[in-house]
């Protein structure tokens, strides 16, 4: 009764065994959830209204005013401590707990252990595998409420570091550190590997029609089909330009919110890079074409390390200039590197920077996947079509291995395998087609070779994001 006199103003009156209750029309605002993540970061959905509570009459029985039915409404005398402890449990976890709560953190402790038994991508799976377990920390949320906690409420910490994915900054950065890690050189001495990683990003169209056929509209479709390149920063940002939640289409339909779903599924799919290929290169190839050992990588000089980053900057930049926020940020890392007079800055880069973007970065994605946003039949199918995907980019890549063997001189052969390491799952991939090569024959060795579709597998998935993004923005 008390908190009711103090949120409306009216007055009451005793008749007998009913208190009657006339309150005062109120100009209230209605706070919802903000999920759209172009919207200020301090800011609820507002919306105005009168509201109206008009007269209630409630009947006095036992020290307790009851409002009809609904026990909810019920009023009870009772001391100052047990309506604090009443508060209390209010507050708890144990009393907002819901099954999709319970359901979400199974998954984040999934991913911590597969990081830490199986060493599956554990720089991001164990930021991830937290962050969902913080965003499914069950807190008490009601209309106009906020408690400046979770990553959906504006003010909180999280929501300022949920900004980062939405508006698309942290993936430029991981881009940026990647180039100052990555070694082109296995690239520069065959070129013609590139094919491979460009067959590979098949996957990518494969799905984008496959998530079309299953009714999502064309945004969604592309920022869902780019989960075939095995590249989470890429299908962040792409996500986070064409499924926000805010786009408006040319039919006056918003496209859907997808940003958490399509971000879980690509690291999802990445992890598991040693789990899914293997199988598809077993089943595509022979054990012969798995043995086939290839000619050695000639070096390279200092000065082509300079100017293929230069060269494939202005080159990917004029045939998907939507594509330079990554692909800019990529090549500037590595002529960072391979310049050998910014030493400091390439360090940075590749160290400090990466590592603390990719913190943020985990962190705030896993944190995005509250139950009552994540549980939801898209996030199914977006997973189905994602692991779709990634067969599709395995198989094509290993496929198109095979028809470049054939066609290629006898003195100069490809082995198949190196085909799978298109996707951009860097260098993971590379290092599945490596194992695999000494298990066929332990002198075969194609790390070297495989990283040159690996890497184009980056440069194409990222142009990839570039020209869907230019014909479905």
């Amino acid at each position: 009764m008390d908190s009711i006199k103090q949120r409306f103003t009216g007055h009451w009156t005793v008749e007998g065994n009913n208190v009657i209750l006339t309150f005062n029309p109120k100009n209230v605002e209605r706070l919802s959830k903000n999920t759209n993540p172009n919207s200020g970061s301090g800011s609820y959905w507002v919306t105005s209204e009168i509201l109206d509570l008009g007269t209630r009459v409630g009947t006095i029985s036992n020290d307790v005013i009851k409002f009809g039915n609904n026990s909810d409404y019920d009023c009870s005398h009772e001391s100052s401590a047990v309506v604090g402890l009443r508060n209390f449990w209010e507050f708890t976890g144990f009393s907002n707990v819901t099954p999709g709560h319970l359901l979400m953190m199974l998954i984040g402790i999934f991913f911590i252990f597969l990081a830490i038994k199986y060493d599956y991508e554990p720089l991001l799976l164990i930021p991830i595998g937290t962050g969902i377990l913080i965003g499914n920390i069950p807190m008490f949320q009601a209309v106009d409420f906020n408690l400046k906690l979770g990553i959906y409420e504006p003010g909180s910490v999280m929501s300022y570091l949920y900004s980062g994915v939405l508006q698309g900054w942290y993936p430029p950065l991981i881009f940026l550190g990647i180039g100052a890690m990555t070694d082109f050189s296995s690239l520069i001495s065959n070129p013609r590997l590139m094919i491979l990683g460009a067959a590979a990003q098949i996957g990518i169209f494969v799905t984008f029609l496959g998530a079309l056929w299953l009714g999502f509209a064309p945004p969604e479709a592309g920022a869902i089909g780019i989960i075939g390149g095995a590249d989470g920063p890429t299908a962040i940002f792409l996500s986070s330009k064409l499924a926000n939640g805010v786009n408006v289409m040319a039919n006056g339909v918003t496209v859907k919110n997808l940003i958490g779903p399509i971000a879980i599924a690509a690291y999802s799919y990445m992890a598991l890079v040693p789990v899914i290929q293997p199988p598809i290169i077993n089943l595509l190839t022979t054990k012969k074409e798995r043995s086939i050992k290839m000619k050695p990588p000639r070096a390279v000089s200092r000065l082509e390390k300079i100017m293929f980053p230069i060269i494939a900057l202005l080159l990917t930049a004029y045939i998907s200039p939507t594509s330079v926020p990554l692909l800019g940020m990529l090549f500037f890392g590595n002529l960072l590197k391979e310049s050998t007079v910014t030493g400091r800055l390439a360090e940075t880069a590749s160290n400090a920077l990466i590592n603390i973007i990719t913190i943020l970065l985990g962190i705030s994605v896993g944190a995005s996947t509250q139950a009552d946003v994540f549980l939801t039949k898209d996030s199914m199918l977006i997973f189905g079509l994602g692991a779709a995907s990634f067969i599709v980019a395995t198989a094509g890549g290993v496929i198109f291995g095979k028809v470049m063997n054939l066609v290629s001189p006898k003195d100069r052969p490809i082995n198949p395998m190196i085909g799978a390491a298109g996707v951009s799952a860097v260098p993971d991939s590379a290092r599945v087609v490596q194992v695999m090569g000494l298990e066929n024959d332990p002198t075969n060795h194609l790390l070297m070779h495989a990283m040159a579709p690996n890497v184009s597998g980056v440069i194409g998935s990222a142009v990839a994001a570039g020209i869907l993004l230019s014909f479905l923005m």
